[in-house]
């Protein structure tokens, strides 16, 4: 299996994790009779702010994962591994670490830091799509 692939795996992998671990919390909450099964929203805003922050992080993996996983399916079926290969540890950690820090905090520095792990996934999605595209 080549780097690329392995990385679209475990990216798909997090989006699984980060989809399970709510629905754990949630269902946790209908069987303590905490909560309705029928009152949860799509964005938990009804319920606690690490339960809403869950749900924002699945999100964005959910919305980048067209562009993200195109990408890379696109190097994989094209035999074009050499452009993706390199760079694409290094997005699926600053999508754990974008993702991990949704969960942990709101404060301003969390905030950009966040942003700035999104910004390097935006950055390596850029240079996938001109090197592929270009070569």
């Amino acid at each position: 299996m080549s780097t690329s692939a392995l990385m679209l795996t475990l990216f798909i992998a997090w989006a699984l994790f980060l989809l399970i671990l709510m629905e754990v919390i949630r269902s946790s909450l209908v069987v303590s009779g905490r909560a309705k099964s029928n009152e949860f929203r799509p964005d938990n805003a009804n319920h606690s702010p690490f339960l809403q922050r869950l749900a924002r992080a699945h999100a964005n993996c959910i919305e980048s994962f067209p562009i993200v996983g195109g990408l890379l399916l696109v190097a994989i079926t094209t035999g074009r591994t050499d452009v993706t290969d390199g760079l694409a540890p290094w997005l699926l950690i600053a999508r754990f670490g974008q993702s991990i820090i949704h969960l942990c905090a709101l404060s301003v520095i969390a905030v950009n830091a966040r942003f700035f792990l999104f910004a390097v996934q935006i950055a390596i999605a850029g240079y996938w799509t001109w090197a592929l595209i270009a070569r």
